[in-house]
């Protein structure tokens, strides 16, 4: 990598803080220009992402966003609930309240975390996909408020379709388009209620994602081998969404568990800077994975997930900080031979060619 700033993997100061108040200010006063690409919706990995101090992550986006979703689950004919999350970001709380306003004025049926919990990218896959099991009508989707690993003063919002996925090309490009119509043709025509109004909407229902996520790891992951092994496990979420998740998910199944990191802080202030000198929570940079890779002698293994939970940093003893791409393709390989290994001793093994 070239041009590592000098201070990458050190402490970030003060100066390298976003001012969160600002931040949040910028995002309701600012006004996007239309006519200027930087300033428009733009959906690249399934969402769109910015900054409200460059107008490109604006109330106004998200207004026109979540009514291009309602738009296009009426032209899918999307009728099941909608799963909503956010992660710890500064403008992931606002860019929910929005959001809220918009789709309790569609009257769509909302599920929303118990008590305000952050909710990691992962879950609401799995809500939509436990919803939608067996059914083929009425079927729920998503949305995931969250930039990802980006640096604090960014925001993103993210739509998953009923396979609980990221959406596709085609599905981004058509609440792409439509959002940046409506906004052009202003979202005050745009139907909202007041935020308090939207949480105690009728359509508006509590979900425990936290505690039906937890009880059905066990039915995919052999949880009692991993517990049998007493293999001492250390968990750095990275001030993320899924910081509340580690804890419980090691009491249920009895692991040798510890989450060296707890605190929450929108500004991550407790972060090493990234190579390029910003604050980023990308769970593969050694320069962000730092503090983690310094502790890789307390544990037999340790890891970080970015701010959402859906990438992920292992650091072993003997090699510290592993690269990510090539664990999961062990992983697939293990789960392909497996697959192999199950269906040959059950009979049901057919070779293809």
């Amino acid at each position: 990598m070239t041009n590592v700033n000098p201070l990458a993997g050190k402490p970030a100061e003060k100066k390298n803080l976003v001012d969160i108040p600002k931040l949040v200010k910028a995002y309701y006063d600012g006004i996007p220009d239309s006519a200027d690409p930087a300033q428009r919706v733009v959906f690249g990995t399934s969402g769109h992402r910015g900054s409200s101090f460059t107008n490109s992550f604006n109330e106004s986006h998200i207004v026109a966003i979540t009514e291009a979703i309602c738009l296009y689950r009426k032209d899918q004919k999307i009728d099941g609930p909608l799963f909503i999350g956010f992660d710890t970001h500064a403008l992931s709380a606002p860019a929910f309240a929005t959001a809220m306003e918009v789709l309790a004025a569609n009257e769509v049926e909302v599920m929303i975390s118990e008590n305000g919990e952050f909710t990691p990218t992962p879950v609401i896959s799995h809500a939509i996909l436990r919803y939608n099991a067996k059914r083929k009508k009425n079927l729920a989707d998503g949305i995931v408020i969250t930039p990802s690993h980006n640096p604090p003063g960014d925001g993103g919002f993210k739509y998953n379709p009923p396979n609980g996925g990221p959406s596709s090309t085609s599905v981004s490009k058509w609440i792409e388009l439509k959002a940046n119509e409506l906004m052009n043709d202003g979202i005050r025509k745009i139907k909202r209620v007041a935020f308090e109004k939207a949480l105690h909407a009728s359509t508006t229902h509590s979900h425990d994602y936290l505690n039906t996520y937890i009880a059905d790891l066990g039915s995919i992951v052999d949880m009692g081998l991993i517990r049998d092994s007493k293999i001492k496990i250390g968990v750095d979420p990275m001030g993320g969404a899924g910081v509340h998740y580690w804890e419980p998910i090691a009491e249920l199944y009895k692991l040798n568990l510890t989450v060296t990191n707890k605190v929450v802080d929108p500004t991550f202030s407790f972060m090493p800077l990234d190579w390029d000198g910003q604050i980023r929570m990308d769970p593969s940079s050694p320069y962000a994975m730092q503090r983690l890779i310094e502790m890789k002698n307390k544990f037999d293994i340790s890891f970080a997930c970015d701010t959402d939970h859906d990438r992920h940093g292992i650091v072993s003893k003997k090699k510290g900080l592993l690269n990510p791409n090539n664990y999961l393709a062990v992983a697939i390989s293990y789960l392909i031979l497996a697959t192999v290994c199950f269906n040959w001793q059950n009979g049901c093994y057919h070779r293809t060619y």
